[in-house]
């Protein structure tokens, strides 16, 4: 190979690294400034294929989409001296790229450093204006909104970054405070418990007492109107029965007769001691129920 061929050579690659080195792409997810010499010459390139100096201009590419920064938990405490843990996170993303270089010199984990920072004393701020029962439920989506707007306002200042959104992901209690608190929650339960179980007592000796007052009216009056049913129905029956004897005196005491006796040997087994002469068993000896005259008493010698 003659010297003219390997010098052609020599050139058209040096051609090529010049080339090379002269173009630069920057997508549409990306943010980029250009360097010369260390001093920002393109503040703000846009997406799409540029062309610089070789070897003298630098090209800085950042991130351009939304980014999340999630904080390690912090303890902070309430209006009332209450602490609680929090965990929260951040969406941000570059909106001046020159002030964004600028402040961090491209680093991202330099600028969530100084942007968790600058969280934590907003979220620390507002928990200590507000209680428990605000951060955690009645006021969130306020002091997320103010803390948002805050430190967006900062960080768009100092480094380049739009803060889009802070959102705490979950609010705890401290591990030696948590134990107390269930503790107490507890004992109140058990004393709503016992207040239940003691009015449902009351309720229940009440309720009981009602019954058993209702109860004994009832039978009172079942009684009282079964014995004046059962005063009108022997009337009734001793009004039917001297009806019944004055018609025929002599049939009525031979059917009384005939009763008794059925009631009183109507069973097997059934013994009765009485003088054979009794009156008792007169309709026995005559049906015509005659009176029997008793047989005079053996003289004494």
């Amino acid at each position: 190979m003659s010297n003219k061929s390997f010098l052609s050579i020599i050139l058209l690659l040096a051609v090529l690294v010049v080339g090379v080195k002269s173009l630069y792409v920057i997508d549409a997810t990306e943010r980029a400034v250009v360097l010369r010499f260390g001093e920002v010459v393109d503040a703000d390139v846009a997406p799409g294929l540029h062309a610089k100096v070789p070897f003298i201009d630098n090209v800085r590419v950042f991130d351009g989409r939304v980014l999340t920064m999630d904080s390690t938990p912090q303890r902070y405490l309430t209006l009332e001296k209450k602490a609680l843990i929090v965990d929260s996170f951040v969406k941000w993303k570059i909106q001046n790229v020159e002030k964004y270089y600028t402040a961090t010199s491209g680093d991202e984990f330099q600028a969530t450093k100084i942007l968790a920072a600058r969280v934590d004393t907003g979220l620390r701020n507002q928990f200590g204006e507000r209680t428990l029962n605000q951060v955690v439920s009645g006021e969130r989506d306020e002091v997320m909104t103010s803390l948002t707007k805050k430190v967006n306002q900062a960080a768009q200042d100092e480094l380049g970054i739009e803060v889009l959104d802070i959102r705490i992901k979950k609010i705890d209690l401290p591990s030696e405070v948590s134990q107390s608190v269930y503790e107490r929650m507890r004992t109140e339960r058990e004393r709503e418990a016992r207040e239940l179980r003691s009015r449902g007592k009351e309720l229940a000796e009440g309720i009981r007492a009602d019954a058993d007052r209702q109860r004994t009216i009832i039978k009172a009056n079942a009684y009282r109107d079964s014995e004046r049913i059962r005063g009108e129905g022997d009337a009734q029956a001793a009004e039917i029965y001297s009806k019944a004897y004055k018609q025929d005196p002599e049939f009525y005491s031979f059917y009384r007769s005939i009763n008794a006796y059925k009631s009183s040997l109507g069973q097997p087994g059934d013994v009765m001691v009485v003088k054979p002469d009794s009156d008792f068993f007169r309709y026995l000896k005559d049906p015509m129920g005659k009176e029997q005259s008793s047989a005079p008493a053996p003289s004494l010698p």
